[in-house]
């Protein structure tokens, strides 16, 4: 069975490109808390820059795309479109999120949309989950834990901002299950750039919502505009789409716990935030639960080569 929407023949078997994809990704985006930190503008109006301006630098990229392949048909567009609405639902109750809730609280919640994947694959779309994945999901939640939520333990009550959190991650949960059935009918460009329109005007009414300025920041805060765009947005997300038209939600989601802590270590030097050892441990803990849940992804493939 061979895959081409991307311009690749490649075999299913081959995981090489999607898990380096995945890889790529997720430093791009463990670099975005750094971009939010600098940034001088509310964290809404970073957020509309960085996927404006990435659709922008898209735009002649799908148009070749357009006239290189097929039309993309009509009835599939409703993946990439629901899938930009997710993310803007994701990114305005996250960042609002920090509004109420401490930094830590929001992190660990808004990661926890693994579980969210895990839970709609088994029971809408029906995927097998081995026992093994299950088991390294719970490893890789609790090193999540350890890393991000020491704030969390010492103060469980949930309140506004953890609760929009949690809405969070089931918005970006469900970008990845819609980005995974989109990826089997549009290339990953494309798709993305479908994304990223949808995800603009989203974020573009939120922002009205809230009455926040689109102009009047200092040059450094427009650079940081830039910057995001180009790493966190069409970087990361266009690694993650790719990921996704090759590997199951199911497997991604866990492997993105990678991301806050890959953030916590990058804030050493860019931040001068030095992790306590119970982090350090966490993040070890986190890595182990993302192998186990990798290896019985493997696993059923090896079993059932043809799912």
């Amino acid at each position: 069975m061979v895959l081409s929407l991307s311009g690749y023949n490649l075999p299913m078997r081959n995981k090489v490109i999607p898990y380096t994809a995945l890889a790529i990704g997720i430093i791009a985006l463990s670099l975005s808390a750094m971009f939010v930190r600098w940034s001088e503008a509310p964290v809404p109006i970073t957020g509309f820059y960085r996927l404006l301006i990435s659709t922008i630098f898209l735009t002649p990229l799908f148009i070749r795309q357009q006239i290189k392949f097929e039309p993309i048909d009509k009835k599939y567009l409703a993946f990439p479109l629901l899938a930009g609405i997710f993310t803007a639902f994701d990114f305005a109750l996250w960042n609002s999120s920090l509004k109420f809730t401490t930094a830590a609280n929001a992190t660990l919640l808004g990661n926890t949309s693994p579980l969210w994947v895990a839970l709609f694959a088994l029971f809408i779309f029906r995927e097998k989950l081995r026992g093994t994945f299950w088991f390294g999901l719970v490893i890789a939640l609790t090193g999540a834990v350890l890393v991000m939520g020491s704030d969390f333990l010492r103060h469980p009550a949930l309140g506004l901002g953890d609760m929009m959190a949690c809405t969070a991650a089931v918005f970006y949960a469900g970008y990845q299950l819609t980005t995974q059935r989109g990826r089997n009918y549009i290339d990953p460009l494309r798709y993305m750039w479908l994304v990223g329109l949808s995800a603009t005007l989203g974020m573009f009414i939120m922002n009205i919502v809230l009455d926040n300025s689109f102009t009047g920041y200092p040059a450094q805060t427009w650079v940081i505009f830039f910057a995001t765009a180009i790493v966190s947005q069409m970087i990361g997300y266009l690694a993650i789409t790719y990921a996704l038209g090759h590997l199951p939600a199911s497997v991604v989601s866990p492997t993105l716990i990678g991301q806050p802590i890959l953030t916590t270590v990058l804030a050493i030097p860019m931040l001068g935030e030095i992790p306590t050892t119970i982090q350090w441990v966490g993040g070890a803990i986190a890595l182990a639960g993302i192998y186990i849940v990798n290896q019985s992804h493997l696993q059923m493939q090896e079993e059932t080569p043809n799912a």
